[in-house]
């Protein structure tokens, strides 16, 4: 089983948005990620910094065992706790956290997806937990995946920095590359 974490500075990944680990807020609760395990299926984690606590949602439990789940969470179980003792920018914050490691749950009540929907479903989780919206067995239902996955490429699109530069293009250059010229 390979975790790949990446090794990059987060300006250089995103240099358009001028992250400044300084500028977030102190207060934050609650944060999301969805996360890979072995190229191959997404799963969502929701870790609340209040109670320490990190819950796996799995839209396809199958996929890893608990044997194997334990495996991929013991870094966040123990990273998580460091971070905020590392990143507390004032004592009163240091003092607050402890290097005790965060414990997880994987509940298996939630709407389940298909082979091929799991980052779709995985987003979605996070984006419904994070709005206070129930996942509901009808809008998670199986065949619904396509419909979700478009929503979301469009709605991802429209976040883009200078998507707008791309919606009026109509790429004259390209228009008889299938026409057998």
């Amino acid at each position: 089983m390979v975790i790949n974490f990446v090794q990059k500075d987060i300006g250089e990944m995103f240099p358009k948005w001028e992250f400044d680990v300084e500028d977030m807020p102190a207060d934050i609760d609650d944060v999301y990620a969805p996360v890979n395990y072995n190229d191959t299926h997404w799963i969502a984690m929701w870790i609340s910094i209040p109670k320490r606590h990190i819950v796996v949602w799995d839209s396809i439990c199958s996929s890893i065992s608990p044997e194997e789940l334990d495996v991929v969470m013991e870094p966040f179980l123990y990273m998580v706790p460091n971070l905020l003792v590392e990143c507390a920018s004032s004592d009163e914050q240091h003092a607050q956290y402890s290097l005790e490691p965060f414990t997880y749950e994987r509940p298996t009540n939630i709407p389940p997806a298909r082979a091929g929907d799991c980052g779709v479903y995985a987003l979605k989780y996070i984006e419904c937990h994070a709005l206070g919206i129930e996942f509901s067995k009808k809008d998670f239902a199986k065949p619904n995946g396509k419909t979700m996955r478009d929503e979301m490429v469009v709605d991802i699109f429209q976040e883009l920095p200078d998507a707008h530069e791309f919606e009026n293009k109509d790429n004259d250059a390209n228009l008889g590359a299938y026409e057998g010229s």
